[in-house]
């Protein structure tokens, strides 16, 4: 048996999205941009594509530029938005500290160019208070990017009050919806963002394929620059059929999201209530009430996580830790840490991250093996704890 909790990494084809692509790939690779019927018909696709994406997020299709991820979304906004704003004198971009590394590394390289970066705290909630916006914000302020619904722990910010806070002070406000989109109603009319980032390949879409939606009126500088697809907002020539496949993905996900949430959010309060009334020294990391239905992140006291990944692997179940490997040293989640978790508790924590297709005998299954396994790990780990 082979069981997949690891959907906030990404998610399988579904197979709509999978029927769509291989349909398209023989026959319709003509270039977007051509004039000819090859081309018109192209054209029309990739229309059709931006209709439905744009659909998902209660958005006007001439709003949508499509992008090749979720990464090069969130660039496109950040530093299309610092150039553009660079001539008004404000120089300061606020932040937090738990948001996907997409952001983080863009604004390092921001602040290598002349941007001041603010960093809003955050508590063990990871959600951002309202009031440490209104605190840290001013004149000075060019651009807020706070990220919807979290990648680790899946707690949902509460986007409309922040992004309302920055149009007072006259900032744009932007917000990576990665991990929101598709599993929760996302509509930018109701946040009220300037720039709101998704990704195909994290509801049943083929990866290398995203989209940034821009208020209208508000100009970035392209980061891609050649020719003048996306209306000159991002050069290249457009990938049709894997387009086609993130439409596809988009309606579905508009027209099955209720159901999906009410599915996948009775398997994950299942899986969480199992583990913690049978393997002791377990706690869910972040707020319990505002987060997406389909991610719990537990730390299990006593054990390094990416040792219970593995046993997890052998027994067929993949997720995923809160810890990377750089360089060869193991280092804690950035996300909890930044929540006030210990460098220890952020180690052994573990992201269960359902979807559509997670059945409750798979949930039954991975609640029943994990007691053994954490039981075997902790005993393990004694004689080294012992030998400290």
């Amino acid at each position: 048996m082979r069981i997949y909790l690891d959907y906030n990494a990404t998610t399988p084809l579904l197979p709509e999205v999978i029927e769509t692509i291989t349909r398209l790939l023989p026959t319709d690779f003509g270039n977007a941009s051509s004039v000819h019927a090859y081309g018109q018909r192209a054209r029309a696709l990739v229309d059709q594509a931006r209709a439905a994406v744009a659909a998902l997020v209660d958005a006007d299709p001439a709003d949508i530029v499509f992008t090749g991820g979720g990464t090069e979304a969130d660039n496109l906004a950040l530093r299309g938005a610092a150039e553009a704003i660079w001539p008004t004198g404000r120089r300061e971009i606020i932040t937090t500290p738990i948001e996907h590394e997409a952001v983080l590394q863009t604004a390092k390289a921001l602040a290598r160019g002349g941007w001041t970066i603010t960093s809003l705290p955050m508590d063990a909630s990871g959600v951002v208070d309202p009031a440490t916006l209104s605190s840290a914000i001013s004149e000075r302020t060019a651009l807020v990017s706070v990220m919807h619904a979290n990648n680790e722990v899946g707690t949902i910010q509460p986007i409309a009050d922040l992004a309302a806070i920055a149009r007072a002070h006259g900032a744009w406000f932007h917000t990576d919806a990665v991990q929101s989109a598709g599993k929760i109603p996302v509509s930018v009319k109701a946040l009220n963002v300037d720039l709101l980032a998704i990704a195909g390949h994290k509801f049943g879409g083929p990866k290398g394929v995203g989209a940034l939606w821009i208020r209208r009126g508000r100009r970035l500088i392209a980061t891609m620059t050649g020719g003048r697809q996306e209306r000159n907002r991002r050069a290249g020539t457009e990938n049709v059929p894997a387009l086609a496949g993130f439409g596809t993905a988009a309606t579905l996900a508009r027209t099955t999201l209720e159901t999906h949430a009410r599915s996948v959010g009775t398997c994950r309060d299942q899986l969480e209530r199992e583990i913690l009334r049978t393997v002791a020294d377990t706690a869910v990391n972040g707020d319990r009430a505002r987060r997406v239905p389909n991610t719990t992140n537990i730390s299990f006291d006593g054990i390094e996580a990416e040792s219970l990944l593995i046993a997890l692997d052998l027994e067929g179940v993949a997720v995923s830790t809160g810890s990377a490997c750089s360089s060869g040293t193991l280092e804690a989640s950035h996300v909890l840490r930044a929540m006030g978790l210990s460098n220890a508790r952020a180690r052994n924590s573990i992201r269960f991250s359902l979807g559509p297709t997670t059945t409750m005998a798979e949930i039954d299954f991975v609640a029943g093996v994990l007691p053994r396994l954490v039981a075997r790990l902790r005993q393990l780990g004694r004689p080294a704890m012992a030998a400290r």
